[in-house]
Parts: C-alpha cells; structure tokens; sequence
C-alpha cells in the first residue's frame, strides 16, 4: 500500500495546528495580581469631547473621555489587553456610560516600552444647546471613571479611578454668513 505524499503532509499540519490551538486553549488566563504587576497606565488625559452637534435646532451632546498610554512593567511582552472605562457621575448610583475596548492587540508592547495612545469614550453624555449653555451650567456634575483591564479570558482588574476634567474638547464653528456690523 503506498501512501499519497500530498495526504500524510495535511494530516501532519493539522496535527500541527491542532496542537497549536490546544496549547494556546491551555494557557491558563493571568490573575488580577498579575494584570496590575504587568501594567502601569501614565499619560492620563480626561476631558469632554463632542459626540453630535447640530446648529439648528441647537444641539450639543458632550461625552466624558479617558485618554492614556499603558507601559509594560513586567518580563514578557504584553498582547491582547482589553480596556473597560465605567463612566458615572460622583454619588450616583446608575452608570453615565461606558466603553470597551481592545487596546493591545496581537502587536505586543515590549517590556519597559509605552503602547500607543488609547483613548475611551463614553457612550452616553450630557445634552445642551450650545457650548455656553455647558460653562456656564452650575448644575455640571464631576464625572469619575473607573478603568479596568482584562486578558485572555480573566477576570476584570481595576487599574484606576480618575475624575474627569471639565476641559472641552470642541469649538463651534463660525457662522457662515456673519450679521453685518452695526453701525452708530
């Protein structure tokens, strides 16, 4: 009996491959202590940004945003670290919003290196009719935001608590034909 060459090279691949995938399967998942060994988040930036604005009808929908870098604390490269970010007013009870995301993908950030800048907003945020109508609000409330990491099926770990600042990130545009000067 003689074997088909092309036959016994796909079934050493997908012996190969299938122990591939059940090594990777076995990795057991890092711990909390661990996640918060391996990462040091630093470059953090909070403000508000612009989710809608319409000129007519006024309308302005301002999101709280998390801005920050992760540096890699530990001996291994890092990949495949997910971000949450809970975004609640201080003293309430109800979340405002949130955001998730994949910050670090299959590109690993080296030991003692910085990732790229990851930036979370919220999916919900406060309405208004024009960028005054959020400065000059006393009723503003202090937004605090809640960073947690997870990867490769763990637990979540939370990395920090941050208040978001009352920085906007966003700037009307000019009218397009401006009213003529008055004249005296």
């Amino acid at each position: 009996m003689s074997r088909s060459p092309l036959a016994f090279r796909i079934s050493l691949l997908a012996l190969i491959l299938g122990g591939l995938v059940l090594a990777t399967a076995c990795t057991p998942a890092p711990s909390e202590k661990e996640l918060k060994a391996a990462i040091q988040v630093v470059d953090v930036d909070t403000r508000w940004v612009s989710k809608e604005y319409r000129a007519w009808p006024p309308k302005l929908i301002l999101v709280p945003t998390l801005s920050f870098r992760v540096k890699n604390t530990s001996a291994k490269p890092l990949t495949y670290i997910n971000f949450n970010a809970i975004f609640k007013f201080k003293d309430d009870e109800e979340n405002l919003g949130d955001s998730f995301l994949p910050g670090i993908g299959s590109t690993p950030v080296l030991p003692g290196q910085l990732s790229p800048l990851i930036e979370m907003r919220s999916n919900f945020g406060v309405e208004g009719k024009s960028l005054a109508s959020f400065k000059n609000n006393p009723m503003w409330k202090v937004v605090m935001v809640k960073l947690f990491t997870q990867s490769r099926g763990s637990e979540h770990a939370l990395l920090g608590t941050y208040t978001c600042s009352r920085k906007i990130d966003f700037q009307e545009p000019a009218p397009v034909n401006p009213p003529p000067p008055k004249k005296e």
